[in-house]
């Protein structure tokens, strides 16, 4: 029997919406992972130092760890069509805006404005599918075309970083968002429907000041320290504002009705290991994977676009195994699979931390390789665990605050370990022995969370599987099949 009309039309509007919806994820996940390839040659074309990459990498993670919650808050208010394509043209003008900077100052502006518009597009697209699936069966399907299809963009920025800014500098990777991000506003604004939430809380808007602050305050006494000094008055005060600022923001969100961050949550042992390990997980592989490229090129002597190349096991691992992470956890129990995703990863970054310049690539492909297997076995068990400590009605809620904890992890990665080879290298160390060091201390705290890990899990007793069935999607992205669809507040983001 032939299809009617209608269904026809229907079928045709969602496969425009999955469309539309992959392909704005793609661009943001592979702006994380393009960058880095490009680290070398904005060091050399901006004349900047350590530092300033670190700002041009942590200005836009920062954006998106601080606003990603209130990104969905937004879309259900105002209208997810409306925030989605909002969020695509930030991030479009952005992209433009980064490609043309003349300094390193107004680059770190564009990246700032790039984390704005990611932080408003993502948790919308994932809404905008969600509201166009009702039925749970084919909303998880439509959720794992999405997580999938974009995380394609984690593997796919190494090599398309190292190809565009060996051939063209690095202002082509941010020109490569140009035309997806045009089509994009083009296809959405003919061919989306709006919708929103008429219950959405409202907007926790001291939070969420407060929030960017506090933690923007802390980077920057962390990647300033150690060319000011660390007992420099402009960093001490930095530091001292921080606590300031964060303390505030604890002292608001127990005071509110609708707060950005419900504290409550946090009383759930299984919430608080699994949001802890999850900012190790973000700070290790973020921190770690910032020098990746800069380890083949000015340690090893590779090409921009060789390194591109050579760091690619570590995203490409991370694209194969995350899919089956979510399987593993439920048939062996979260304890079990996050625990030995820590240990790979904590014990791929110490092998790394033994690399030296004469290393063969024969010889560090699979430490990179262990690396993003052990985070891939993380990342959806760990947000699968933040779900299942909390109620059904709280699944969205939980799984955006494990992807914000991720970010917040990312943030103090860059920034931290980017503070260790600075204080290696004004010790006297070499630029390598210095990398080393980071890598080092990234496996170091990676094992640790392991094994703080695998006892808290234990004394918290969970049950060895998800108390609901649970779909993991992809990296850091996980839906059940008995999430309402309208509690729409907050979103996986499989960033």
């Amino acid at each position: 029997m032939a299809a009617s009309p209608a269904a026809a039309g229907n079928r045709t509007n969602r496969a425009v919406l999955l469309t539309v919806t992959c392909l704005g994820q793609f661009m943001i996940l592979l702006d994380n992972t393009i960058v880095g390839a490009a680290l070398p040659d904005m060091q050399r074309r901006l004349h900047t130092q350590l530092t300033g990459l670190q700002w041009i990498v942590d200005a836009y993670v920062l954006l998106v760890a601080m606003l990603l919650l209130s990104g969905g808050v937004f879309a259900d208010r105002f209208g997810r069509k409306r925030v989605y394509l909002t969020g695509v043209a930030v991030f479009t003008a952005a992209s433009l805006l980064c490609s043309l900077a003349p300094s390193l100052g107004w680059l770190i502006t564009g990246r700032v404005l790039q984390g704005i518009g990611a932080a408003a597009l993502s948790p919308a697209s994932l809404a905008l599918l969600v509201a166009a699936h009702p039925v749970p069966q084919e909303r998880v399907k439509a959720i794992g075309l999405w997580a999938g299809f974009s995380g394609i963009g984690l593997a796919a920025g190494p090599v398309a970083g190292g190809v565009l800014t060996d051939a063209f500098g690095w202002p082509a990777i941010f020109l490569v968002n140009l035309p997806i991000g045009v089509a994009l506003l083009l296809i959405g604004l003919r061919s989306l429907d709006e919708a929103r939430n008429p219950s959405a809380p409202a907007i926790d808007v001291p939070g969420t000041v407060l929030s960017v602050l506090g933690v923007g305050a802390m980077t920057y006494g962390l990647i300033e320290g150690g060319a000011r000094g660390w007992t420099s008055p402009v960093i001490l005060g930095s530091f001292a504002a921080a606590v300031v600022l964060l303390a505030a923001f604890v002292a608001v969100e127990a005071r509110r009705s609708s707060p950005m961050l419900p504290l409550g949550l946090f009383r759930q042992r299984l919430f608080t290991v699994s949001n802890t390990a999850m900012v190790v997980v973000g700070f290790a592989l973020m921190g770690s994977s910032f020098f990746f490229s800069q380890f083949f090129v000015y340690v090893q002597g590779s090409s921009i676009l060789r390194a591109g190349l050579q760091t690619l096991p570590t995203s490409l691992a991370m694209v194969v195994v995350s899919p089956y992470a979510g399987r593993l956890a439920a048939r062996y129990g979260f304890r079990i699979v996050v625990t030995t995703g820590l240990a790979l990863a904590g014990l791929g970054l110490l092998a790394l931390g033994l690399v030296h310049a004469d290393t063969g690539y024969g010889n560090v492909w699979w430490r990179l390789a262990v690396v993003g297997i052990g985070f891939a076995l993380t990342l959806s068990p760990l947000t699968g665990a933040a779900i299942q400590a909390v109620s059904p009605q709280e699944g969205g809620l939980a799984s955006g605050i494990s992807s914000t904890t991720r970010q917040i992890g990312a943030v103090l990665g860059v920034a931290v370990l980017g503070a260790v080879v600075r204080t290696r290298q004004s010790g006297g160390a070499s630029y390598a022995t210095s990398l080393n060091s980071a890598f080092l201390a990234a496996g170091t705290v990676t094992l640790a969370t392991a094994v703080f890990t695998a006892l808290w899990l234990a004394r918290s007793k969970p049950t060895e599987g998800p108390a609901a069935p649970q779909r993991f999607t992809g990296p850091g992205t996980v839906t059940t099949s008995n999430e309402a669809p309208a509690d729409n507040r907050h979103r996986a983001v499989g960033q």
